[in-house]
């Protein structure tokens, strides 16, 4: 694999040029949603790979507003002050949405809320703890920001029992800023992977590929990433949403994103999935799936 060389004005290559489907089995599921006043980021990020998910009953949910406050350079949630507001019904909303869609597999997400006294480690284990109470079948990943790296903040969540408990290290060691937001870190993400696995949790975690890094690097974090214990790592393509965000170096081409995969399973990670429009809640049941049959003898890489 060659690296990659800086291109800004890059053309997006035909595996990346997809039509969104917007398939009739999931329209009246989508308007009763609405009326409840529930979203999916699935919907909201017009994500592509709906059908496959939701056909897998398999979903993403983003709690705690849509106000970050932090600004990854990457990122187009809207950046700001949250004022500390939370949404007292979102623990119900959340146990509903997963009743109506009839979810298997939940994944559970937010912003970054610094303005929270524990940084909304309190609300992801209320959700959790509400549906693994009203719906024992269904598994919830947890994808947390890091929490300032607080081991009181991370143990709240740890005591909820994630199925699964995912926090993206995003980019390699060199592009962590200006990557990433300052009060972000490479070494703070590879602590709170450790931290959770420490305590027994299944972890898992996400590399954009396509800002400049080079093949090597990507060996070094997933190095640093199996080092710390990770059993779940996602590759995929980083894509501009705006002009006003870090520009694609280099688009990877579906072979190269097998190469990576390869290359990561051979590093040990238990289950890694890699493509163009992988993102890091893609599919996510497949690693529930995986555990199974491996308890069964019948994994497949």
């Amino acid at each position: 694999m060659s690296d990659p060389q800086a291109n800004p004005r890059l053309a997006k290559p035909d595996w990346l040029k997809i039509t969104h489907r917007r398939a009739d089995e999931y329209r009246e599921l989508r308007l009763s949603l609405r009326e409840k006043g529930l979203h999916t980021v699935c919907e909201e990020a017009a994500c592509p790979n709906l059908n496959e998910c939701w056909g897998s009953r398999t979903a993403t949910l983003m709690v705690l507003g849509d106000t970050c406050t932090r600004g990854c350079r990457f990122c187009n949630v809207k950046t700001g002050h949250p004022r500390g507001i939370v949404d007292p019904n979102e623990v119900e909303n959340a146990s509903l949405m997963v009743k109506m869609m009839n979810l298997n597999y939940l994944v559970l997400t937010s912003v970054d809320r610094d303005d929270l006294p524990d940084h909304g480690a309190g609300h992801f284990a209320a959700i959790i703890r509400r549906i693994r109470q009203d719906h024992p079948q269904t598994k919830v990943e947890a994808l947390v920001p890091d929490f300032a790296g607080d081991p009181s903040r991370m143990n709240i969540l740890v005591d909820s029992a994630p199925f699964v408990v995912a926090q993206n290290l995003e980019t390699v060691r060199r592009l962590t800023h200006p990557v990433r937001d300052i009060r972000a870190g490479y070494e703070l993400t590879l602590s709170c992977l450790e931290f959770y696995k420490a305590q027994g949790m299944r972890t898992k975690t996400s590399l954009m590929v396509g800002l400049g890094e080079t093949f090597e690097e990507l060996e070094e974090a997933m190095v640093d990433l199996r080092r710390v214990g990770v059993d779940v790592l996602t590759l995929g393509q980083y894509l501009q949403p705006t002009k006003a965000h870090l520009p694609v170096q280099r688009f990877y081409t579906p072979q190269e994103f097998t190469q990576l995969k390869n290359t990561a399973y051979k590093k040990g990670f238990a289950f890694v999935a890699a493509g163009p429009l992988v993102r890091s809640s893609y599919k996510a049941a497949d690693y529930l799936t995986f555990l199974e049959n491996r308890a069964t003898g019948q994994e497949k890489l």
